[in-house]
């Protein structure tokens, strides 16, 4: 049976239900579908480079329409130039870049989910 969602994506899903309306809460959506783009890399099921591609095109409108706090949006514009290769690789080194503004913008919990879901994408290297 395929998951439809990893453990990080179901942390950061309970994160966005619990916040309030507002940047805190556009951000952890934001980040959340920035994860989601490069778990989607990862093995046993990854998208196909053509997937990718179009996940990568709806990722950059979606984020140019939140609201977020300048070193979420320079991180999230850098996780996503960082993706183009569609490598596990990649998205490997977009999730553990992104502990750091995630835990310093959003909180620990924030970066806690992230460093979950980098320690198993290297699982996956």
């Amino acid at each position: 049976m395929i998951r439809a969602t990893t453990p990080a994506e179901e942390r950061l899903i309970g994160l966005v239900a619990d916040a309030v309306r507002g940047p805190a809460r556009q951000g952890l959506f934001a980040l959340w579908l920035v994860v989601r783009c490069a778990e989607a890399l990862l093995p046993p099921h990854p998208v196909t480079g053509r997937n990718h591609r179009r996940r990568l095109q709806a990722l950059e409108a979606r984020l140019a329409s939140l609201a977020l706090a300048g070193p979420l949006r320079r991180a999230l514009a850098a996780a996503r130039q960082h993706l183009e290769p569609a490598t596990p690789a990649a998205a490997a080194m977009v999730l553990s870049q992104l502990v750091a503004p995630a835990r310093e913008v959003l909180g620990t919990e924030a970066g806690d989910a992230i460093a979950v879901a980098a320690r198993a994408a290297r699982l996956h290297l």
